[in-house]
């Protein structure tokens, strides 16, 4: 069969109906994907995140033939050393794919004389964002996700918000419940292909993840029925019995394309519609989805490939020991949360950003390492995910550019907010001695070190101010040092 032309499809961009799948032929058009080592030996990748994106490629691949295309997975050194042998098999045709997901694979297929088409996974085209951001002062999420409800009409009666409210955030704070029963996860068998890419990582997956657009479909209405209804209240919230609570689980479907963020938001719309969801969870999800994530995608591209090797705050650190390894920490959140991640190479938003953000952000831990640990761990890490989020929000890298103020706490915030402080070898409520919990003791010092930079900030002012009540400042100085130098070593 003569072919015209070459479509490439990348391992985020597994669905038939966007991107440069959405006009495939399979009388005119060969199909690749490439699995380099690049991507799978690079860098030194969590292996439930690996498994989880080849599989979840293969599969894809196997559908597509089934539907009839002719397609070829490719495994190579390089993704251009892989249409190299396509171009090689199929003759030198033409190739396409839908715009790259970061800059480093934009400037080589680009380099390599790939043709684009407009990456359309998401609800809001680089261009639409960009016509956004440019006329910003700052770059508020909120504002961007008001336009947003407006835009695309949702949550919107006769131009106003449902309810008469843009954000419930205030009602979604509660902490962790006791005695309360929490809805089991999906668990999803493993078939042929999964089995086959645990051999090949010599690895033995979870059975948290999907790896096909059904188990993801399944994760969805899993979610709708089961966990919506409750998922705001709780969703910054981090409990010691249930790694997940009510959160969705979709974010690595949305961005490897399994599932669309038009579908799933439409599901949720359906499901408030019929009344099976109060506004406040169904707000507080649609928020996630059409405001954050969309805002991280877009400010990723917005704010240039350089934003990630800012260090705005000098921060230095080496990365900590804990982070790579859960005992190396006496820390009961933070010793669980790694736990998590190592487990199943995921944690919802608050542990990543109060606890391992956190613990980053005081210690002074270089930024850029923290990111690629970011990157490599994650399951749903891309690197238009990372570089925003971690830059940004998690450790104020780029000097509030992003974010208004540090993301920065001490303990009462985790005593209030989670189940681990009370069988914790350290006191939140002491930030001196022994029994001081770090969190305390370097947030404090964390301020100390960068007031000049902190108290020109409206919103951090009065927690600067708040050092001159500490009689034990002095005390607390020498405290830190300790605590650093014991994170260090791994044995705080």
């Amino acid at each position: 069969m003569a072919f015209e032309r070459i479509l490439y499809v990348a391992h985020d961009h597994l669905n038939q109906t966007r991107g440069v799948l959405k006009t495939a032929n399979p009388d005119t058009d060969a199909i690749v994907l490439v699995e380099s080592a690049r991507m799978t030996t690079g860098r030194p990748w969590h292996k439930e995140r690996l498994f989880f994106l080849i599989s979840s490629a293969r599969h894809f691949a196997s559908q597509l033939t089934a539907a009839g295309f002719t397609v070829r997975y490719i495994k190579s050194a390089t993704t251009v050393d892989g249409l190299k042998a396509a171009k090689k098999e199929f003759g030198k045709l033409p190739i396409s794919s839908a715009e790259p997901s970061s800059f480093k694979q934009y400037a080589q297929l680009k380099d390599f004389g790939v043709e684009f088409v407009e990456n359309d996974f998401f609800l809001t085209s680089r261009e639409l964002f960009k016509f956004w951001a440019e006329k910003q002062k700052t770059f508020v999420m909120e504002n961007f996700y008001r336009a947003q409800r407006t835009r695309l009409d949702i949550l919107m009666t006769n131009g106003k918000p449902e309810g008469d409210r843009w954000n419930y955030d205030a009602d979604n704070r509660l902490p962790p419940p006791k005695n309360y029963s929490w809805p089991p996860y999906l668990e999803h068998a493993r078939d042929e292909i999964d089995l086959q890419v645990a051999k090949e990582l010599d690895f033995t997956p979870t059975t948290t993840w999907a790896t096909t657009r059904a188990g993801a479909i399944q994760q969805l209405e899993n979610f709708i029925q089961h966990h919506l209804h409750a998922f705001g209240p709780y969703e910054d919230a981090i409990a010691a019995d249930n790694w997940a609570l009510h959160h969705s689980l979709l974010s690595p479907y949305l961005n490897n394309g399994l599932l669309h963020a038009d579908e799933v938001v439409a599901a949720v719309i359906g499901a408030y519609k019929k009344k099976k969801a109060p506004i406040e969870s169904v707000e507080a999800f649609v928020r996630q989805v059409i405001g954050w994530r969309e805002y991280i995608n877009g400010m990723y591209w917005f704010l240039g490939e350089d934003y990630r090797n800012r260090n705005a705050l000098n921060a230095n650190r080496k990365l900590l020991p804990l982070f790579t390894d859960s005992s190396k920490t006496k820390m009961n959140c933070v010793k669980s949360v790694v736990q998590d991640v190592e487990a199943r190479s995921w944690t919802h938003h608050i542990p990543r950003l109060m606890v391992l953000s956190n613990l980053a952000l005081t210690t002074g831990t270089n930024p850029q390492e923290f990111l690629n640990w970011m990157r490599e761990q994650f399951i749903d890490a891309s690197d238009w995910v990372m570089v925003p989020n971690v830059i940004g929000m998690a450790v104020h890298a780029d000097g509030g550019q992003l974010m208004t103020k540090p993301y920065a706490s001490g303990g009462a915030y985790l005593n209030r907010m989670t189940q681990h402080c009370k069988a914790c070898s350290y006191d939140p409520k002491k930030r001196v001695g022994d029994h001081a919990c770090p969190f305390t003791t370097l947030y404090w010092d964390f301020l100390d070190r960068h007031k000049e930079t902190f108290v020109k900030n409206h919103r951090m002012s009065q927690q600067v101010n708040g050092l001159k009540r500490l009689n034990d400042l002095p005390e607390l100085k020498v405290r830190a040092q300790q605590v650093l130098a014991g994170l260090d070593k791994g044995e705080i």
